[in-house]
Protein backbone atom coordinates (compact mmCIF):
# COMPACT_ATOMS: atom_id res chain seq x y z
CA UNK A 1 0.00 0.00 0.00
CA UNK A 2 1.64 3.41 -1.14
CA UNK A 3 1.67 6.35 1.10
CA UNK A 4 -0.57 8.29 -0.50
CA UNK A 5 -3.20 5.27 -0.62
CA UNK A 6 -2.79 5.27 3.72
CA UNK A 7 -2.60 9.32 4.16
CA UNK A 8 -6.30 9.06 2.12
CA UNK A 9 -7.47 5.84 4.06
CA UNK A 10 -6.75 8.28 7.27
CA UNK A 11 -8.15 11.30 5.76
CA UNK A 12 -11.79 9.58 5.49
CA UNK A 13 -11.25 8.23 9.24
CA UNK A 14 -10.49 11.93 10.38
CA UNK A 15 -13.53 13.50 7.83
CA UNK A 16 -15.94 11.50 9.54
CA UNK A 17 -14.81 11.69 13.17
CA UNK A 18 -13.97 15.63 13.25
CA UNK A 19 -17.35 15.65 11.08
CA UNK A 20 -19.82 13.71 13.32
CA UNK A 21 -18.03 15.51 16.68
CA UNK A 22 -19.01 18.82 14.89
CA UNK A 23 -22.03 17.94 14.13
CA UNK A 24 -23.29 16.95 18.01
CA UNK A 25 -21.28 18.72 19.57
CA UNK A 26 -22.54 22.46 18.03
CA UNK A 27 -25.82 21.06 17.70
CA UNK A 28 -27.78 24.04 19.56
CA UNK A 29 -26.22 26.26 17.13
CA UNK A 30 -27.73 24.70 14.13
CA UNK A 31 -31.01 24.48 15.60
CA UNK A 32 -30.97 28.13 16.55
CA UNK A 33 -29.17 28.69 12.59
CA UNK A 34 -32.46 26.83 11.26
CA UNK A 35 -35.25 28.84 13.50
CA UNK A 36 -33.40 31.91 12.42
CA UNK A 37 -33.80 31.50 8.62
CA UNK A 38 -38.04 30.34 9.40
CA UNK A 39 -38.00 33.55 10.76
CA UNK A 40 -36.42 35.82 8.00
CA UNK A 41 -37.94 34.63 5.25
CA UNK A 42 -40.72 32.52 3.59
CA UNK A 43 -38.99 28.59 1.91
CA UNK A 44 -37.48 25.68 3.14
CA UNK A 45 -34.23 25.77 5.87
CA UNK A 46 -32.12 23.59 3.23
CA UNK A 47 -31.02 24.71 0.16
CA UNK A 48 -30.54 21.37 -1.64
CA UNK A 49 -29.04 20.64 -4.97
CA UNK A 50 -27.30 17.79 -7.49
CA UNK A 51 -23.66 17.77 -7.87
CA UNK A 52 -20.89 15.95 -9.32
CA UNK A 53 -18.76 14.30 -7.14
CA UNK A 54 -16.09 11.19 -6.85
CA UNK A 55 -15.40 10.23 -9.92
CA UNK A 56 -18.35 12.33 -11.77
CA UNK A 57 -20.81 10.48 -9.04
CA UNK A 58 -24.00 12.83 -9.18
CA UNK A 59 -24.78 13.21 -5.54
CA UNK A 60 -27.23 15.84 -3.17
CA UNK A 61 -25.67 18.97 -1.67
CA UNK A 62 -26.86 20.06 1.46
CA UNK A 63 -26.46 23.76 2.37
CA UNK A 64 -28.66 26.41 4.77
CA UNK A 65 -30.69 28.53 2.58
CA UNK A 66 -29.27 31.82 2.22
CA UNK A 67 -31.05 33.45 -1.06
CA UNK A 68 -34.49 34.15 -1.08
CA UNK A 69 -36.96 31.20 -2.90
CA UNK A 70 -36.23 31.32 -6.89
CA UNK A 71 -32.60 33.33 -6.85
CA UNK A 72 -31.08 30.37 -7.00
CA UNK A 73 -32.38 30.08 -11.19
CA UNK A 74 -30.60 33.37 -11.51
CA UNK A 75 -27.34 32.13 -10.60
CA UNK A 76 -25.86 31.10 -13.82
CA UNK A 77 -22.76 33.10 -14.91
CA UNK A 78 -22.86 35.02 -11.91
CA UNK A 79 -21.16 34.89 -9.14
CA UNK A 80 -23.12 35.74 -5.72
CA UNK A 81 -21.21 38.44 -4.08
CA UNK A 82 -21.55 39.62 -0.01
CA UNK A 83 -23.47 42.58 -1.12
CA UNK A 84 -26.15 40.80 -3.79
CA UNK A 85 -29.32 41.71 -2.61
CA UNK A 86 -30.48 37.82 -3.19
CA UNK A 87 -29.29 37.11 -0.43
CA UNK A 88 -31.21 37.09 2.88
CA UNK A 89 -31.18 38.95 6.04
CA UNK A 90 -29.32 35.95 8.28
CA UNK A 91 -27.83 34.30 4.57
CA UNK A 92 -25.46 37.29 4.65
CA UNK A 93 -24.27 36.35 7.95
CA UNK A 94 -23.75 32.37 7.29
CA UNK A 95 -22.16 32.96 4.01
CA UNK A 96 -19.58 35.44 6.00
CA UNK A 97 -18.64 32.76 8.60
CA UNK A 98 -19.19 29.67 6.24
CA UNK A 99 -21.67 28.59 8.24
CA UNK A 100 -23.92 27.83 5.49
CA UNK A 101 -21.98 24.85 4.57
CA UNK A 102 -22.18 23.07 7.74
CA UNK A 103 -25.16 20.72 6.50
CA UNK A 104 -22.45 19.20 4.20
CA UNK A 105 -21.44 17.65 7.27
CA UNK A 106 -23.71 15.08 6.58
CA UNK A 107 -22.27 14.46 3.05
CA UNK A 108 -19.25 14.00 4.41
CA UNK A 109 -20.46 11.43 6.86
CA UNK A 110 -22.16 9.35 3.94
CA UNK A 111 -18.87 9.36 1.95
CA UNK A 112 -20.00 12.15 -0.28
CA UNK A 113 -17.45 14.75 0.50
CA UNK A 114 -14.46 15.19 2.29
CA UNK A 115 -13.96 18.37 4.83
CA UNK A 116 -11.12 19.49 2.44
CA UNK A 117 -10.84 19.14 -1.56
CA UNK A 118 -12.34 20.55 -4.67
CA UNK A 119 -15.69 22.23 -3.93
CA UNK A 120 -18.27 20.69 -5.64
CA UNK A 121 -19.75 22.57 -8.88
CA UNK A 122 -22.94 22.77 -10.74
CA UNK A 123 -24.04 19.65 -12.87
CA UNK A 124 -23.89 22.14 -16.36
CA UNK A 125 -20.12 22.88 -15.65
CA UNK A 126 -19.21 19.54 -16.64
CA UNK A 127 -19.47 20.34 -19.98
CA UNK A 128 -16.67 22.52 -20.24
CA UNK A 129 -14.07 20.08 -18.60
CA UNK A 130 -11.34 19.19 -20.37
CA UNK A 131 -9.55 15.83 -19.81
CA UNK A 132 -7.16 17.99 -17.49
CA UNK A 133 -10.18 20.00 -15.67
CA UNK A 134 -11.71 16.54 -14.90
CA UNK A 135 -9.03 15.91 -13.00
CA UNK A 136 -10.14 17.51 -10.20
CA UNK A 137 -12.97 14.79 -9.53
CA UNK A 138 -10.36 12.76 -8.76
CA UNK A 139 -11.02 12.94 -4.95
CA UNK A 140 -13.96 13.66 -2.96
CA UNK A 141 -15.09 17.56 -3.21
CA UNK A 142 -15.03 19.50 -0.06
CA UNK A 143 -16.22 22.22 2.55
CA UNK A 144 -13.11 24.04 1.75
CA UNK A 145 -10.22 23.71 -0.38
CA UNK A 146 -6.78 25.23 -1.72
CA UNK A 147 -9.01 27.55 -4.60
CA UNK A 148 -11.34 28.86 -1.84
CA UNK A 149 -8.33 29.92 0.74
CA UNK A 150 -6.40 31.41 -2.13
CA UNK A 151 -9.13 34.02 -3.49
CA UNK A 152 -12.17 31.84 -4.29
CA UNK A 153 -14.34 34.61 -6.28
CA UNK A 154 -11.96 36.56 -6.58
CA UNK A 155 -9.81 34.88 -8.68
CA UNK A 156 -10.56 33.35 -12.47
CA UNK A 157 -12.26 30.21 -12.60
CA UNK A 158 -9.27 28.74 -14.71
CA UNK A 159 -7.03 29.99 -11.44
CA UNK A 160 -9.50 27.84 -8.90
CA UNK A 161 -9.37 24.95 -11.61
CA UNK A 162 -5.38 25.05 -11.67
CA UNK A 163 -5.82 25.29 -7.31
CA UNK A 164 -8.00 21.82 -7.16
CA UNK A 165 -5.53 19.68 -10.20
CA UNK A 166 -2.40 21.32 -8.03
CA UNK A 167 -4.33 19.78 -4.79
CA UNK A 168 -5.73 16.47 -6.27
CA UNK A 169 -1.81 15.85 -7.79
CA UNK A 170 -0.13 17.19 -4.60
CA UNK A 171 -2.49 15.68 -1.84
CA UNK A 172 -1.26 14.90 1.94
CA UNK A 173 -2.68 15.22 5.66
CA UNK A 174 0.08 18.36 5.78
CA UNK A 175 -1.64 20.34 2.54
CA UNK A 176 -5.12 19.37 4.34
CA UNK A 177 -3.98 20.95 7.67
CA UNK A 178 -2.37 23.76 5.98
CA UNK A 179 -5.67 24.37 4.17
CA UNK A 180 -7.80 24.20 7.46
CA UNK A 181 -5.61 26.86 8.96
CA UNK A 182 -5.69 29.20 6.31
CA UNK A 183 -9.60 28.88 5.92
CA UNK A 184 -9.70 29.97 9.52
CA UNK A 185 -8.06 33.36 8.45
CA UNK A 186 -10.79 33.54 5.43
CA UNK A 187 -13.72 33.10 7.53
CA UNK A 188 -11.86 36.14 9.74
CA UNK A 189 -10.49 38.67 7.27
CA UNK A 190 -12.55 37.51 4.17
CA UNK A 191 -11.34 35.42 0.74
CA UNK A 192 -10.48 39.04 -1.02
CA UNK A 193 -7.98 39.27 1.52
CA UNK A 194 -6.01 36.21 0.24
CA UNK A 195 -5.90 36.59 -3.65
CA UNK A 196 -3.03 35.92 -5.23
CA UNK A 197 -1.59 34.89 -2.07
CA UNK A 198 -0.03 31.33 -2.63
CA UNK A 199 -0.08 28.90 0.01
Amino acid sequence: MSNKTIQKCVKRVMDFVVALIILLLFMPLWLLITLLIKIDSKGSVFFIQARPGYHQKIFNVYKFRTMRIGSEKMIKGREVLKDDDRITGIGKFLRRSKLDEIPQLINVLKGEMSIVGPRPERIASLEDYTEEISKRLNMRPGLTGLAQVSGNIYISLSKRYEYDIYYVEHFSILLDLRILIRTVGVIFFGEDKYAGKEL
